[in-house]
């Protein structure tokens, strides 16, 4: 049987993190245990207080880190309870628990290792929303996709359901959020993600989105975490498609150069063009030999996240052994 653990990343969330605990569906077919955990982001109100009379396990911050942080909270506490899958859902009751079992299933059947809710893969279910959020979600899955190879619909939704490995191996660095970063994480890992359709609420019961309330620092911050995920991951290719864009300059430099002291004998009064092409060619040559050493560190890198999975799996195997014994 199999052991459920849903995780509720809170920020003041008073009004609503009550409701969502309650709301989280315990008897799922082929599920023997359902636990409930917030992650308590150094609220200044009674969050923590109303989660925990709500019946759920809390674990307070205390200071504000972000999104990020408590979601990697959320996985290491879940692990440590024994999760075999982890369910991540947000506080603000924009997502319906009752939609988790959906979540659940292609888990369970072995179908995935890590599934997210879609808010925009049926077009009947597409929830109101201000049409920049809207514009700027299709455009963050574009990039994802791409840099992915995925065909994902709802790259920045915070509703889904991890099997233990793929918590195990998910190695998160960004604090603002997550939800781009473990997408490209795991597909970059050959990880199987799939997506449902789920109908949410386009706005927030009360308050307003404290990742996402303003757009553009949102987009940024986003793109910054999408970006150095891809340079980590795919370090030949950034780097080598850099030193292909000096190479080019330098290319270009060189054969105006080259045309003009054919026609004229002379390389006045374009000698400056000459050294800014040497300069590119430089460029390129030391874009090159980082992309080959990047290359390297990277194929390092794949090898100790094999080791750091291993390592994690044993770790929360032999915890759960000690818990085991009477």
């Amino acid at each position: 049987m199999i052991s459920v653990v849903v995780t509720i990343p809170a920020f003041n969330e008073v009004a609503t993190v009550g409701e969502v605990i309650e709301a989280v569906p315990r008897d799922i077919a082929g599920v023997e245990s359902v636990d409930v955990v917030v992650i308590n982001d150094g609220s200044t109100d009674d969050t923590a207080k109303v989660a925990a009379e709500a019946g759920a396990k809390v674990v307070s911050f205390s200071h504000n880190k972000g999104l990020g942080a408590a979601f990697g909270q959320g996985l290491r506490t879940a692990l440590g309870l024994g999760a075999d899958i982890i369910v991540n859902i947000d506080a603000d009751g924009q997502f319906n628990p009752q939609d988790i079992p959906k979540l659940l299933v292609p888990i369970i059947e072995g179908r995935a290792d890590m599934v997210t809710a879609s808010r925009f893969a049926d077009y009947d279910l597409i929830p109101k929303m201000p049409w920049i959020k809207k514009w700027g979600n299709r455009r963050a899955a574009n990039i994802v996709n791409k840099l992915a190879g995925q065909e994902l619909h709802d790259v920045s939704c915070g509703f889904r359901a991890y099997s233990r490995d793929a918590a195990l191996r998910a190695t998160l660095l960004g604090g603002h959020t997550y939800t781009h970063e473990v997408i490209l994480d795991l597909a970059f890992r050959g990880l199987r993600i799939i997506e449902v359709p789920v109908k949410v609420i386009g706005v927030r019961k009360v308050g307003k989105s404290r990742v996402a309330g303003n757009v553009w620092k949102y987009a940024w911050n986003s793109l910054l975490i999408i970006l150095r995920a891809y340079r980590d991951y795919r370090p030949t290719r950034v780097f080598g498609g850099i030193s292909a864009v000096f190479l080019l300059l330098a290319l270009a430099c060189g054969i105006f150069v080259l045309c003009h002291y054919l026609a004229t004998g002379g390389f006045s009064p374009y000698i400056f063009v000459a050294f800014l092409g040497a300069g590119f060619g430089f460029i390129s040559l030391i874009c090159y030999i980082t992309a080959l050493l990047a290359g390297m560190m990277n194929r390092l890198r794949i090898l100790q996240d094999e080791q750091l999975f291993l390592l994690r799996k044993q770790e929360y195997k032999s915890s759960e052994t000690l818990q085991a014994k009477p």
